[in-house]
Formats: C-alpha cells, structure tokens, sequence
C-alpha cells in the first residue's frame, strides 16, 4: 500500500541569510548539523552516512532564498525531497520554512514513518541549535554505529549515566522516544536509535581532537553487553 507524507515547519533564529544559506545548501554547512559527510557540487547533493551515500538531484538554487533537493523515485515508488525557503527579518534574524515530502513503500511504512519522524525532530533541533549558537562555525562531524539493543529503556538510562560522566557540562536540548541531542561550547553530541537495531553517535564538533574511535570505544563499553 505505502504512505506519501508532507510535513512543513518553520524556524526563527539569530543569524544572517547568508549563514542559513550556508547551512542548507553546502557541503561543510550540512556537514554541521544533518547526517554525515555531505558534497553540494554539478547539481547533485550527495551524502555519506556509514553504508548509506544517497545522491539527490538539486531542483531549485535561488541563493538566499529558495533550496530543493530530491533524491527521484526509485522503482517501488521511494523517494525524499527537501525544500528550504529562507526569508530575512530586521534585526539580524531569519526565518527558515522546511517542507520534507516523500513516500515509503509496502504495508510495513508506519514504523519507518515514525523513526523518520523522530529523527527528523532532531535534524531540525540540531539546525536551530546550530544556527543560535555556532552560526558562520563548520562542524567536523562523527559517525558511529554501535552496539546493537535488545532493551531500548535500560541503554538510555545507561547512556545518560555515562554521558553525564564525558560531558559533564552539556546542555540538553532535545529528546523524544528515539533520539538524544546535548551541547556543549564545542559541539553538539546525538545519540539515535537506528532504524535496524543499532544505537548510532552523529556528532559534530568544531574544535579538540575526538575521534570517531573514541566514540566507538564509548558505545561499545557503556553498552557493548547488549550485542
């Protein structure tokens, strides 16, 4: 059967259009708060985040105004399209209209739908965080995949412990049933609930020299029973 959704939200932050143009529509500005690395070049948006490195086809490129991108559909009918209208205000700010637009295929789409939903949350949140506080700053970002989870409800309890430990002066700044986002004066730290099983860390930092191996370390000794 599978399920076409549209989904729109609108964001107000404190910074220039040129750093929210920056954020949207190159590689380094993406690379600062979505998934991976990512390139903007010859019309095509591309990303790699762990095994999966999507292309998509760039549909509209006004600077400062308008950015789209659709990764076209595939031959049961997948696709994801991302569309950025950006609009300046007085006083230094901006305001910023998503509209994320797609469909998932088969009859078992709701529960990808709803871990696509939680985890677009935080794609946003992250924007948001990133355009209020690192505005004009490029992200180095991190991605692990760790362990695999059995009891989602005892590895965030231990997750919090932990984190709590390493980054003793982070500041929470989303959460829902599948995801994690904290901030500290150098970077922003997510945690997620993979899709398949796994717990993921996609970080980005913007200073210190951390590695994905030392993230890699830290999931699989907070939770690395659970495999």
């Amino acid at each position: 059967m599978g399920h076409e959704f549209k989904s729109t939200d609108e964001i107000e932050v404190p910074a220039s259009v040129d750093d929210v143009w920056t954020a949207i529509a190159t590689g380094p500005g993406i690379d600062s708060w979505f998934m991976g690395r990512n390139e903007v070049a010859n019309g095509q948006v591309k990303m790699a985040f762990g095994g999966y490195e999507p292309t998509s086809e760039i549909t509209a490129s006004e600077p400062g105004r308008h950015f789209a991108y659709d990764s076209g559909k595939a031959p049961d009918g997948r696709f994801i399209a991302y569309e950025f209208l950006v609009e300046g205000r007085e006083h230094s700010s901006t305001v910023l209209r998503m509209v994320t637009s797609g469909f998932l295929p088969g009859d078992d789409w709701a529960d990808e739908f709803e871990a696509m939903t939680l985890g677009g949350a935080l794609f946003r949140r992250t924007l948001l965080e990133y355009l209020t506080h690192f505005p004009g700053r490029t992200a180095r970002p991190l991605t692990v995949f760790g362990p695999m989870i059995g009891d989602w409800d005892e590895a965030w309890k231990k997750l919090d412990v932990a984190i709590a430990a390493k980054l003793p002066d982070a500041v929470e700044f989303h959460r829902n049933e599948h995801t994690l986002g904290l901030r500290t004066d150098n970077g922003m730290y997510r945690f997620m609930r993979g899709f398949f099983g796994p717990v993921i860390a996609a970080h980005h930092v913007f200073g210190g020299d951390e590695t994905e191996q030392d993230w890699q370390e830290f999931l699989d000794t907070t939770l690395g029973e659970q495999k």
